[in-house]
C-alpha cells in the first residue's frame, strides 16, 4: 500500500464516511469526534520503529523519552545505530540506558533479525501482507502481535488493522455500544468485519470515544 501524503486526506474522509454508514452508533461517534487526523510516521526503517516501540512498552512517555535519548547518545555518529552497532554493544551498556533485561534481549534480537534479513527493510515490508509480517515478526522474542500491529498502523500506514488486544480499542467499543463489559478478541474481530477496509481508522475513533458520554445517553 503506498504511503498516504499528508496533504491528501481523501482516504481518511472516505473512511469516516464508510464508518458513519455502519450504524447509528458509528454515525454518532464520527459526528462527535469529527474528521480523522490520524498521523502515521512512515519515514523510519522497520527495525528502528520496532526498537522504539519496545522502548516505550509499559512506560510513561517521559521516562521512555529519556531512556531512548541515553540509548542514542551511545551512538553519536549517526541519527540511529545500525544493527551491527547494536550487536557490538555490551548488554551492560544497554541496561545502563534504563532498558530491562528482557528489553535488551528484544533489542538485540531485532538487531540480529535486521542483520540477517528476518526483520525486513522498508521496501520489502511494504510489499508483504499484514498476516505475513505478523507471523514473521512475532517469531522474535519480546515482539507480540500488538507491537507489530502498531508498526503496521504507524510505520507502514496500513488502513485496515484492528488491534483487538488493545485496551483502548476494546474499552472504546464497550462504551460505544453501551456494553456491560469489554468484548473479547473474537467478538471484537467479528464486529470489525463491518468496518473493513478501514479498521485502522475505526481504531482511531474507538480510542476517542468520550469517556463521559455514550450514544445511549444521547437518545
Amino acid at each position: 500500500m503506498p504511503p498516504i501524503a499528508p496533504e491528501n486526506p481523501v482516504p481518511y474522509r472516505d473512511a469516516s464516511a464508510h464508518l458513519a454508514g455502519v450504524d447509528a452508533d458509528w454515525a454518532w461517534l464520527v459526528a462527535t469526534v469529527g474528521p480523522c487526523t490520524h498521523a502515521p510516521k512512515p519515514a523510519r526503517e522497520p527495525y528502528e520503529a520496532l526498537i522504539r516501540a519496545v522502548a516505550y512498552q509499559q512506560l510513561h512517555v517521559r521516562a521512555a523519552d529519556a531512556m531512548v535519548a541515553r540509548f542514542l547518545a551511545l551512538f553519536p555518529e549517526a541519527p540511529f545505530p545500525t544493527p551491527q552497532q547494536i550487536l557490538a554493544t555490551a548488554p551492560e551498556a544497554l541496561r545502563a540506558c534504563g532498558f530491562s533485561t528482557r528489553k535488551v534481549a528484544t533489542i538485540q534480537a531485532l538487531a540480529a533479525g535486521a542483520a540477517s534479513g528476518l526483520v525486513p527493510g522498508r521496501e520489502e515490508a511494504l510489499a508483504l501482507e499484514d498476516d505475513a509480517l505478523v507471523a514473521r515478526l512475532t517469531a522474535l522474542p519480546g515482539i507480540g502481535r500488538w507491537t507489530v500491529e502498531m508498526f503496521l498502523i504507524y510505520t507502514l500506514e496500513r488502513l485496515d488493522i484492528l488491534p483487538v488486544d488493545d485496551f483502548g480499542v476494546r474499552d472504546g467499543y464497550r462504551r460505544l455500544k453501551s456494553l456491560p463489559a469489554a468484548p473479547g478478541r473474537r467478538e471484537l474481530a467479528a464486529a470489525g468485519d463491518a468496518l473493513r477496509p478501514y479498521r485502522t481508522i475505526a481504531a482511531w475513533y474507538l480510542w476517542r470515544v468520550p469517556k463521559d458520554k455514550t450514544p445511549a445517553a444521547t437518545a
